[in-house]
């Protein structure tokens, strides 16, 4: 079923890495990706007293964390940018450490969107607020940030092994904390857009693939009728992800877990705006034992039976190791080694737009 709000394609996407568990500085990139150290080497380095050459500053560079935070820019033609900050990492340290360090305008982000109600994803959120609050001039205090959220916010989430919790996660932000560090809470169980049409949140990711069955092992805290205890919930309903549309190129997909499983999140976004796959970024959640199985169905899904493949894959944060193997085996240069500190920059192409045409799914 198609998309019930119109998402305007993008003349120009940028992203910037703001938290990963990678950090990359030395591997080939495709043309449009900047290193952090490029980056910094580029805008005015402290210069070195003894040898007058410029000084890698290393003590405020960007630091690794289990999480995902992507800042995304898009703009259409001559109209203004809008920022969108999608996740915010797992802790306050390393949002802050990072944005910091990417000299980021924090006032200029004018939405959070929150992919689900999991810490690694939303315990900078707080931190993040309390930053661009302190930072922003009296004029751009008066711009308040929207926090997109989903409405079903757990007491408490947790994993288990054979049936006992080993580990409960850190609590999400509350509706109440969001607000008094100045950020207003908006609840979206549907899909919607925002950034002016130019970003689309989805609503519940359709659960067709058989294969990807969730995250082992996950369970919530509910009363129970009165009964406090923990269940089963290994399919994360409240999970979502973001498009963006690139003229002449196809979406960019941000899934920062896929707990959904990334199949399942592309079908469901070439279900929606029947458009090609230029790019999917974020967590594909194949690492672990219990998930190797879902590798190779799922490379073979991205490589082959998808077309056209995607142009690029950034497999980041809980994709692991051997999915990033058998990605980049399948894919060559098409899968990108991103982390925490990069940037990628592409300009839409209008002309092209002729030359675009449908996926399909074999």
């Amino acid at each position: 079923m198609m998309a019930n709000h119109s998402l305007r394609s993008v003349d120009r996407f940028a992203v910037t890495f703001l938290v990963d568990n990678c950090i990359e500085w030395m591997t080939k990139l495709p043309p449009g990706f900047t290193h952090e150290v490029k980056l910094h080497l580029a805008d005015n380095p402290p210069i070195d007293d003894v040898t007058g050459a410029p000084f890698l500053d290393l003590e405020n560079y960007c630091c690794g964390a289990h999480g995902f935070s992507a800042l995304i820019e898009t703009q259409v033609g001559g109209e203004a940018s809008h920022f969108t900050l999608f996740d915010t990492g797992p802790d306050s340290r390393a949002i802050a450490r990072n944005v910091a360090a990417m000299h980021i305008d924090t006032h200029k982000i004018e939405r959070i969107i929150l992919s689900h109600w999991h810490s690694d994803h939303s315990g900078g959120m707080l931190s993040f607020l309390r930053i661009r609050t302190q930072s922003a001039s009296q004029e751009a205090s008066r711009s308040p940030c929207v926090v997109d959220l989903h409405p079903d916010r757990p007491v408490a989430r947790g994993i288990s092994v054979q049936g006992k919790v080993i580990g409960r996660l850190p609590n999400d932000p509350t509706f109440d904390e969001i607000r008094e560090l100045g950020g207003v809470p908006e609840t979206h169980a549907e899909g919607h857009v925002v950034a002016d049409g130019t970003v689309w949140v989805s609503g519940e990711i359709p659960r067709v693939t058989d294969f990807e069955s969730g995250l082992p092992g996950a369970v919530r805290w509910l009363e129970n009728e009165g009964k406090p205890d923990w269940v089963a919930e290994e399919h994360i309903m409240d999970e979502r992800y973001a498009a963006i549309d690139v003229a002449g190129k196809g979406l960019v997909l941000f899934s920062a877990c896929s707990h959904a499983g990334i199949v399942n999140v592309v079908k469901d976004a070439v279900a929606q705006f029947s458009r090609p796959i230029y790019m999917i970024i974020g967590g594909l959640h194949l690492a672990g034992t219990d998930l190797v199985p879902r590798i190779e169905p799922t490379v073979d899904f991205l490589a082959n039976r998808l077309r056209p493949a995607p142009t690029y894959v950034l497999p980041m944060h809980c994709s692991g190791f051997a999915a990033k193997v058998a990605l980049e085996h399948a894919l060559g240069e098409g899968c990108v080694p991103a982390g925490v500190g990069h940037k990628f920059e592409v300009t839409g192409d209008r002309e092209a737009e002729k030359l675009i045409f449908a996926p399909t799914i074999q």
